[in-house]
């Protein structure tokens, strides 16, 4: 009786494959439970991944982006001002606000000098103290209690000595390459933007709208470009935002090329064809469908178009034609350097950030274009 209603698979703790639970039949043919696959990365994620395998441009981007940053704090870093003063009880914050002389026992009620020895003394009395960046020289300090002529030779007081006005030369090189970095991106990001947009026009509508455009850009790139650059610094003011302007007028042709081919190309492709046919409106075909297909080029040339702008800004600035008197530039520096062969110490030193610079954006623009071969992404 207990055969009947126990089967021997049953007693077992064993029944038949028809009579198994599900994950248990699974378990069985499949020799473990059930396993959802790994999710397949996304088209950018394996564009990272494959920048990361490129270990020199991996290590460049990381490298120009803390030095990026530390330019942004360059007024922490390299400043005659205090970060702040603890003086007979009462604390000042010379960082952020300008106090005269007689705050701290001088006689006038001119901004402080914090490198005047009278200052230092009174600052370094029992009870007061003030904390100095780890560079005591801004942009544009001039060090009147100089032990040497100007310029002089790297030592204890200027770590990479001081050009032929007597600023620091290191302070020079920090806020410097925060001038060319920031003026760089936002020439990359003006040019970048009227490059796709016209390349974009070209290359969706073709025809007539197409012949146009390019009849237009022989025209205007064959004007002389250093010439208006200097017409112009002789009629306005020289300023960032001039030169910005002007630069911006011709540095988007070379990239309109690329784009205008990539929509040339794709525009032909079954996916715009098929989004014609049920009929989405050019704007959304442009912005949604060629446009994130068409951006492998412009993604690729980011970083030599940066490197570019700053080798743009350093050769005006080296002709007198950038940056206003006055503003940190590495242009100018090398200007200096020319002029005092003596001073050995402010071309080397400028040409060694100028040189880094660009070998950063160098490896990282050759490591992002391999990111993005399509050729090396089927590997």
């Amino acid at each position: 009786m207990s055969n009947l209603t126990n089967p021997p698979e049953a007693a077992s703790g064993r029944l038949p494959p028809e009579e198994a639970p599900p994950a248990t039949r699974q378990s069985r043919f499949r020799g473990g439970p059930a396993s959802t696959p790994p999710k397949s990365p996304s088209p950018g994620r394996r564009a990272w991944l494959r920048f990361k395998r490129n270990r020199l441009g991996y290590w460049s981007l990381l490298v120009f982006v803390t030095l990026v940053l530390l330019s942004l704090l360059a007024e922490v870093i390299s400043n005659d001002r205090p970060l702040l003063v603890r003086y007979q009880g009462t604390t000042y914050f010379p960082i952020v606000k300008e106090y005269s002389e007689k705050t701290f026992g001088g006689d006038f009620d001119t901004a402080t000098d914090y490198l005047d020895p009278f200052i230092r003394e009174r600052l370094s009395q029992a009870g007061n103290w003030a904390l100095f960046a780890p560079n005591p020289y801004g942009s544009k300090t001039l060090n009147y209690f100089a032990k040497e002529p100007n310029p002089s030779a790297p030592g204890r007081d200027n770590w990479l000595g001081t050009d032929d006005r007597g600023r620091d030369l290191l302070a020079q090189l920090i806020y410097g390459f925060r001038v060319s970095v920031l003026f760089a991106l936002a020439l990359t990001f003006t040019g970048t933007l009227l490059g796709v947009i016209t390349g974009a026009i070209q290359g969706f509508f073709g025809g007539k709208t197409d012949l146009a455009f390019q009849r237009f850009i022989e025209i205007w790139g064959s004007m002389p470009e250093l010439y208006l650059l200097i017409i112009f610094s002789a009629v306005f003011a020289p300023s960032l935002a001039l030169l910005l302007i002007l630069l911006s007028l011709f540095g988007w042709m070379g990239l309109s090329d690329y784009v205008r081919a990539e929509f040339l190309r794709n525009r032909q492709l079954d996916y715009v064809r098929a989004a014609r046919a049920l009929g989405v409106s050019n704007w959304q075909i442009i912005t949604r469908h060629l446009l994130p297909n068409s951006m492998t080029p412009v993604v690729t040339f980011l970083p030599f178009r940066m490197s570019g702008a700053i080798l743009a800004l350093t050769s005006l600035d080296f002709l007198g034609l950038g940056v206003p008197p006055g503003t940190p530039s590495l242009g100018e520096l090398l200007s200096q350097g020319k002029n005092n062969i003596d001073a050995w110490w402010i071309s080397l030193a400028t040409f060694c950030v100028l040189v880094l610079t660009l070998l950063l954006l160098t490896f990282m623009g050759d490591a992002l274009r391999d990111a993005l071969d399509p050729r090396k992404a089927e590997k």
